[in-house]
């Protein structure tokens, strides 16, 4: 490896572990946010049920951000080779896709029972996000099947 390639790979992976950690920190900041927005509203004796909802909502989504640190600090910084082959490839973007996919879904989840007790018309919001999720799903199983099946096709001795 050339020294221009050396440091330019150096630079990479300290670029890369300042964002993981700015993730990882806003993703405390928001755990920290929903537990002392629950904690208000028992203390103002409000009702719970929006403050705990919200609380859920921001904790998904904290820990989706704390998942794309993690895949960050994994994949681009303790590793010390690039991906090699199509099947590590896959592994990773599956891995990837899947948090957004478990994220998404627990957000419109969080959304239909806060719609449900507010106004009926608001469902159609968390329904896009339910179609969208299974979308994603079913793109990423097309996704799978369809570079399975070209990496056997490569790999079949002629």
């Amino acid at each position: 490896m050339k020294t221009h390639e050396k440091i330019f790979s150096a630079l990479t992976r300290v670029l890369y572990s300042i964002a993981a950690l700015a993730l990882t920190l806003i993703s405390l900041a928001m755990i920290g946010a929903a537990g002392l927005d629950v904690w208000r509203a028992f203390e103002s004796r409000e009702p719970l049920k929006q403050s705990l909802l919200d609380g859920i909502g921001l904790v998904v989504v904290s820990l989706a951000v704390f998942d794309v640190a993690k895949y960050l600090m994994e994949e681009e910084v303790l590793r010390d080779r690039e991906l090699r082959s199509a099947s590590e490839a896959r592994e990773t973007l599956t891995k990837f896709i899947v948090v957004i996919v478990i994220a998404l879904t627990l957000e419109a989840l969080v959304f239909v029972l806060g719609a449900a007790s507010t106004d009926l018309s608001l469902l159609v919001f968390p329904a896009i996000l339910f179609a969208v999720s299974s979308l994603m799903v079913v793109s990423l199983a097309v996704y799978l099947r369809l570079s399975s099946n070209a990496e056997q096709r490569l790999n079949k001795p002629r």
